[in-house]
């Protein structure tokens, strides 16, 4: 059985696991809001149906999905609540990208219910000492932290004065070892729980610590599929899928609203009113328009990468274009439902309050700003400037 044609049985496989899990989503929706967390039965289900392992290669025993599958399946998480689709999208892109650099990572992390979270916000120290190496730093944004059973941080590593690694690597310290500090104070995605962590002179092994293995990324390379598409094209998509997500679901609430709401000093209904049925749609034709781009962006990824062919700066540009086109489309489609819903939309406890609020925590989000359209516009023109998300490799 071929690459392409496993990942079809795989992936269909957990987009349907994911979909089948929307109604716990549900219900513990209010309650990670409230806790600016996941409940733990939450995360421990995701873990269990194998959906953070969606990205994973084989040697991590990970489903090696295709974008396509992981879009639908964050996607469908999301549309049940955005918080734990953004939880669930952060656990997939860090244990797929910490797998690509982490050899010993494929034996701490041999436990399939094994959830890892963490941060690239920052890169902090570690130093050699006896029995290892020293990890101080404090690292922001670290989605999913408090059902992680691991966490991995960017550092530079030094013996001494010199510098051991030409580029940060990950360091990583188990559950205990960690401390979490209740910094994730926000209006959007309060129940993503990206709180700081803190580590204070933790003294790990030498395993603990992700030196760029040349041989390990080949391995990587040779029986991953993911892992042949450049990583500022994966840490674009599924960004993209959770903005897919809150969009479908507000556009979804608001024609459920518009059916059954007649507005003050009227007489009909909101879904008989022409500017509530131009809302919808432009909400519905930029939504399902930009849904389309980024999975045809996503299967010409993965045929890409699965015939081994390099991809150009260009084919970057357009895939990142996608992207971040299409999550702002999101967010346009979404404003344009709360507008037409009117005060009802502004409620504390409304549906469409809490979408519109996580929908702008996406659109805020490096790898998929609205600015990067430019940037990638830019490469088509031939004007290259520097980009941490086009130069990755």
């Amino acid at each position: 059985m071929g690459c392409q044609d496993r990942d079809m049985t795989n992936g269909r496989t957990l987009v349907e696991r994911a979909i089948a899990l929307t109604p716990l989503v549900r219900n513990h929706a209010d309650q990670a809001e409230a806790d600016r967390h996941l409940d733990e039965t939450v995360a421990v289900a995701l873990a269990e149906a194998g959906l953070h392992r969606l990205g994973a290669p084989p040697s991590y025993a990970g489903a090696d999905a295709s974008p396509r599958h992981q879009l639908e399946a964050i996607e469908a998480i999301t549309y049940a609540d955005g918080a734990t689709g953004w939880n669930l999208m952060i656990g997939v892109e860090n244990l797929a990208l910490m797998a690509l650099q982490w050899r010993h990572g494929a034996e701490l992390l041999s436990d399939p219910l094994t959830i890892v979270c963490g941060s690239t916000a920052a890169v902090c120290r570690a130093d050699a000492v006896k029995g290892g190496w020293q990890i101080t730093g404090r690292w922001p944004w670290a989605s999913g932290c408090h059902n992680a059973h691991w966490f991995g941080g960017q550092v530079l590593a030094f013996s001494g004065d010199e510098q051991m690694s030409p580029r940060p690597v990950y360091a990583f310290a188990r559950r205990g070892e960690f401390e979490i500090l209740d910094t994730w104070h926000t209006s959007g995605m309060r129940g993503s729980g990206s709180h700081d962590v803190l580590i204070d002179g933790l003294v790990v092994p030498d395993e603990q610590i992700a030196f760029y293995d040349k041989a390990w990324v080949a391995r990587q390379r040779a029986e991953s599929v993911l892992a042949r598409i450049p990583l500022g094209v994966r840490l674009a998509h599924n960004k993209t899928a959770v903005a897919l997500g809150i969009a479908r679901a507000a556009v979804d609430v608001f024609i459920e609203l518009a059916a059954h709401k007649t507005p003050a000093f009227g007489s009909v209904s909101l879904a008989e009113r022409p500017f509530a049925q131009q809302a919808l749609a432009r909400a519905e034709s930029r939504l399902r328009a930009g849904r389309a781009w980024v999975l045809d962006e996503c299967d010409h990824a993965w045929e890409r990468a699965s015939r081994h062919e390099p991809f150009t700066d260009k084919q970057k540009a357009v895939f990142l274009m996608a992207c971040a086109d299409t999550t702002a489309g999101c967010v346009e489609a979404v404003e344009s439902v709360v507008e037409a819903a009117g005060t009802t939309a502004n409620m504390a406890g409304h549906p469409l309050d809490r979408l519109r609020r996580n929908a702008t925590v996406v659109r805020s989000h490096v790898t998929v700003a609205p600015h990067l359209r430019d940037e990638a516009a830019a490469r088509l023109l031939g004007i290259t400037t520097p980009s941490f998300l086009f130069d990755l490799p």
